[in-house]
């Protein structure tokens, strides 16, 4: 009986250490600042029509938990270091801040944890994950844009009155792109760290981690499948109104000539059309210079038709204010589109490009 006595004891003196061990540290006052650092392994691809990209990233968290400094005084000693299953068994009997990787999509391919105790009590994690995440494209740009790739990462059991995500020096140097990156048809650039506050429970905020990589496409490919057959396709509504000729203030060609040409035309846009958002639907969503220029091949189309219906099938002007109006009207007409045009073309590139 005595026996079970002191057992039971003991049990519940483990417990309760355990327990403590277990809340967050209050040796240092709170917030307890925890310092996070974000680098990015591998990228396996990017879609920006599903805005999403698959790679794997290092999440690091280090912060200081004095009941676990050695109590010998050796200072110098080197860290407990485990990794995999040791660290999580480890990591079960500590108190570690509840992160989650708030864009990821499903489960982790890949999760892997590691774990070193400096005999100063300091705490560092580090997190391996292999994942799919979610991110906000935008095409308005395309193809000259530039694209953030982010994880973002919330500790949203405590507000920012318990915890609090920093970033040190140490935390922005161990922040970086590994060398092995690559992502086909985009250059990779730097990592950036922040630390914006998230809406968390009952009107607080939590602690929240960003970290974004910048991406910039490649436009070689989208300018010679896109860019040139959209601005070359414009070309088709003018050689309608170039082919014709006019002896005296009369049309030479006929106007169902004409029309044939400016049909034909429809179809060449409705088919590079169809092309272009099969391969990046995400760009109906965007006001971007591949839509424009859809437009703007539409629009001129339009115009042409109208015009060698009115001017050579009908001779609405000459008509009404005679055959030396309809010449000089339709002369001016020949100039003035394509001066448009140009001037349009360049406006909406430079815009996607600026």
């Amino acid at each position: 009986m005595i026996l079970r006595k002191i057992f039971a004891t003991l049990g519940l003196i483990m417990v309760m250490t355990t327990a403590q061990a277990q809340d967050i540290p209050l040796d240092a006052g709170l917030p307890l600042a925890v310092q996070a650092g974000v680098a990015l392994v591998e990228m396996e691809g990017f879609d920006e029509n599903a805005g999403t990209f698959e790679a794997t990233v290092d999440l690091r968290l280090r912060w200081r938990d004095g009941r676990l400094a050695r109590t010998d005084g050796n200072m110098l000693a080197p860290p407990l270091t485990l990794r995999n299953e040791a660290a999580a068994e480890r990591l079960a009997q500590i108190w570690v801040p509840d992160v989650v990787i708030t864009n990821q999509i499903g489960d982790a391919s890949k999760d892997q944890k590691g774990l070193r105790i400096f005999a100063d009590g300091t705490v560092e994690v580090l997190r391996r994950v292999t994942a799919v995440f979610k991110v906000d494209v935008n095409m308005d740009r395309f193809p000259f844009d530039r694209q953030k790739l982010t994880i973002e990462a919330v500790i949203d059991d405590r507000s920012i009155n318990e915890v609090v995500l920093k970033t040190a020096q140490s935390d922005l140097d161990f922040s970086s792109v590994s060398r092995n990156v690559s992502l086909s048809g985009w250059r990779v650039g730097l990592i950036d760290i922040t630390t914006p506050p998230s809406a968390g429970w009952y009107s607080t905020s939590a602690a929240r981690l960003v970290a974004t990589v910048d991406i910039t496409r490649e436009p070689g490919l989208a300018v010679a499948s896109m860019l040139i057959p959209l601005v070359a396709s414009l070309l088709i509504p003018l050689l309608a109104l170039w082919l014709n000729r006019l002896e005296e203030g009369v049309f030479q060609v006929d106007a169902f000539e004409l029309v044939n040409i400016v049909i034909g035309g429809f179809f060449a846009v409705i088919a590079l059309n169809f092309t272009v958002l099969s391969s990046y639907p995400a760009l109906v969503e965007g006001n971007n210079a591949v839509m424009r220029l859809l437009t703007l091949n539409y629009g001129t189309l339009a115009i042409a038709l109208v015009i060698s219906i009115l001017f050579a099938r009908f001779g609405v002007l000459a008509n009404s204010f005679g055959l030396f109006i309809q010449e000089q009207t339709y002369k001016f007409l020949m100039w003035a589109l394509p001066v448009s045009l140009a001037a349009i073309v360049a406006a909406i590139l430079g815009a996607a490009y600026v």
